[in-house]
């Protein structure tokens, strides 16, 4: 459960470094894009990557260790909903 949440927290951090860095080179912008568009799309693209380690456990057969990270996903995707469902709806 730990690797579920760490996982996506790190990526997450990443991915906003990248794009920070992008942005400062003018790569990137976020002009036309809603309100916190890019946070929004990071986390839940963060969340998703936790299917790297589902697929990485299935293949080890490491059964207990998948449970723990559909847990954790399902609590971050509860957590992204209860953050930016409100302003999406």
């Amino acid at each position: 459960m730990l690797a579920g949440i760490l996982f996506p927290v790190l990526s997450l951090v990443l991915l906003h470094q990248v794009f920070n860095v992008l942005e400062k080179m003018g790569a990137v912008s976020e002009a036309g894009f809603s309100p916190n568009f890019r946070a929004r799309t990071l986390a839940i693209l963060a969340i998703a990557l936790n299917l790297i380690l589902l697929n990485t456990f299935r293949r080890r057969r490491w059964d207990l260790a998948m449970r723990g990270v559909v847990i954790a996903t399902t609590i971050l995707a509860a957590a992204w909903v209860g953050v930016y469902g409100v302003k999406l709806f």
